[in-house]
């Protein structure tokens, strides 16, 4: 009992700010430069051993919390989480993604691209619903896959969870500054630098990086007082929203609808994935469990009870522009702002832009919020430095992971354009979404030292088939969109995976919420999911593999020897422990 005495009196006295080796480079590995060589020798052990070994709640939820040093303060409630998943996911996309996608892929069907990422997306919610009710940590699927895929599987999605969270925020603030131009009534670009540079990268931006600072600082001071200052935005933003259904509405003309399907069913997919960006950030809510006073009910309430209005707002705006304003027409910058001055409404482009920034504001806000607890569960486990899981004490918010997110965000904010930002994140969101979906058809079907493993070799094999499936469908979708003979192959194949997942026993039962239909709504997911990310250019696949590559030698090098002493450490403290209860059970009263 001293022991742990001592240690908190220690914490206790060690300030906040400090920056020695022991606070970036804890792990034995990295005590000496023989130390490091001979981890490096050992590479592919310590790969096989992170590849195979598995987390589990207690640990996520309480033994790595302690690497915080200090607690998040519980101060949300279910109506909190719900205006934070409005705040979180309602600006950039809708207010510039439709605009762009309905010119370029889909024309007036984008109203039905928002439909097939909006069902994905509430498949999506299900998952992560179920999860975070149960394993109730800031880290979100990140611990999620910890625990039932392991840590490689975990440092992938953890790698892309980060990748989408510096460029999701870029790409905001890149639409931020769009939006205000537009509100200031200047000639587009005017406000950002010209330079030489290639193209997609040579329009500086520093009122993006300027938006980006602030945001973290506010969230940076409490998060209760960012919770307010979201709700208050996020109900003047609705306020706008409702005016551009109703108002648009009144000035629609059905002409403009027609052709519906200019660029056929493969144009409608495209754009799904492209728009499925405006869907994201609901998953920060999953990260502010902890701090939510009662996540077993409002987080259910937060995340499915936005979500399900987001989706209905988000169809009847894409219709609303279709209706408004001829595709080919229409603003890729500021779609809705230039609509309504077509109409003859040159006022209302000014209170639709100054709504859309208000959206903006909030999902930079929310972001801020949301990732930075990613980034902290994160480090917790030393995929990256522990220094940025600390908790700052009297704020009670992680200060250095939300410094991290927000440098990266505003270096390349400055530098990259929108629509080379939102291919990228697409493919990273869809990924991680996917995982999500595996992990919890995992979590149903299997128990360590529990399943049988006949069963675990089934449910191994039934996920690679409906996996292999979706992928089947996906590449044939995009090898040939009019043809039907590859997928009376792929489908039977995805239908007999999922089948045979149904016939085996499921090992586990939420506790309090769970996705109703499994294994059949998880499978679908995945099929879904995939099917987007192969709607995707080929492009956005090779910055997504180059970021991939970076991340991998970023594991092998680093983040898989910190992981690895970092576990090992923890069964010697269990191991200890053990010990001295036998030793103690052996001395008896």
């Amino acid at each position: 009992m001293s022991s742990i005495g001592d240690m908190s009196d220690e914490i206790q006295h060690k300030s906040y700010w400090r920056f020695s080796k022991q606070d970036f480079l804890p792990e034995e590995s990295f005590q000496s430069w023989g130390n490091y060589r001979s981890a490096l020798s050992e590479t592919c052990f310590r790969f096989k051993d992170r590849l195979i070994s598995r987390s589990d709640d207690v640990n996520e939820i309480g033994e790595l919390r302690k690497q915080s040093e200090n607690e998040m303060k519980r101060c949300l409630t279910w109506w909190d989480l719900t205006w934070f998943g409005f705040g979180s996911v309602v600006g950039a996309g809708i207010f510039v993604l439709t605009g762009q996608e309905a010119h370029e892929h889909a024309g007036p069907a984008i109203v039905l691209s928002y439909v097939a990422s909006g069902v994905s997306a509430m498949l999506s919610v299900f998952c992560y619903t179920e999860l975070a009710v149960e394993v109730p940590v800031a880290g979100g699927s990140f611990a999620y896959l910890r625990i039932e895929l392991g840590d490689f599987v975990a440092f992938i999605t953890a790698g892309n969870i980060l990748l989408e969270s510096i460029a999701g925020s870029a790409a905001v603030a890149r639409a931020w500054t769009s939006y205000f131009t537009n509100l200031l009534n200047l000639p587009s670009n005017s406000l950002r630098i010209h330079t030489n540079l290639a193209e997609g990268f040579n329009l500086l931006d520093p009122i993006a990086v300027g938006v980006l600072v602030i945001a973290a600082t506010i969230a940076i001071i409490s998060t209760r007082k960012t919770s307010l200052i979201n709700w208050i935005a996020t109900a003047l933003n609705t306020a706008v929203i409702l005016f551009v259904i109703i108002a648009g509405f009144a000035h629609a003309n059905t002409s403009n609808l027609k052709p519906f399907f200019p660029f056929g069913a493969k144009g409608i997919f495209q754009a799904a994935a492209i728009v499925y960006f405006a869907y994201g950030g609901f998953d920060n809510i999953a990260t502010m469990a902890e701090e939510t006073k009662n996540p077993s009910r409002d987080i259910p309430i937060g995340l499915l009870g936005s979500m399900s209005i987001i989706t209905v707002i988000y169809c009847l705006m894409a219709l609303t522009l279709s209706m408004m304003q001829k595709y080919t027409e229409i603003d890729k910058g500021a779609a809705y702002s230039v609509a309504f001055q077509s109409v003859g409404m040159n006022w209302a482009r000014y209170l639709v832009a100054l709504g859309a920034l208000k959206g903006m504001t909030t999902v930079l806000l929310v972001g801020a919020l949301g990732q930075a607890r990613y980034t902290t569960h994160i480090a917790r486990a030393h995929m990256i430095p522990p220094w940025f899981a600390l908790v700052h004490p009297k704020t009670g918010t992680p200060i250095n992971a939300t410094l991290l997110i927000t440098i990266s965000s505003a270096l390349i904010a400055f530098f990259s354009s929108l629509d080379v930002l939102a291919s990228l994140l697409s493919v990273s969101t869809l990924f991680v979404f996917m995982m999500m979906a595996v992990a919890l058809l995992v979590r149903r079907y299997h128990v360590k030292e529990i399943t049988l493993q006949t069963n675990l070799l089934k449910l191994v094999l039934f996920l690679l088939i409906i996996i292999a499936s979706s992928m089947g469908t996906s590449a044939y979708w995009g090898l040939s969109p009019n043809g039907w003979v590859g997928y009376a192959v792929t489908i039977p194949f995805w239908f007999l995976g999922t089948t045979g997942l149904s016939m085996l026993p499921q090992q586990r039962e939420p506790k309090v919420w769970g996705v109703p239909l499994v294994p059949w709504l998880p499978s679908l997911s995945i099929a879904i999911n995939i099917f987007l990310m192969g709607s995707l250019g080929a492009e956005a696949f090779e910055r997504f593999g180059i970021c991939t590559v970076v991340m991998l030698i970023y594991y092998v090098f680093f983040g898989l020897h910190a992981t690895y002493d970092m576990a090992h450490l923890h069964r010697k403290a269990q191991s200890t422990e053990v010990n001295n209860e036998d030793m103690i059970g052996r001395k008896g009263p």
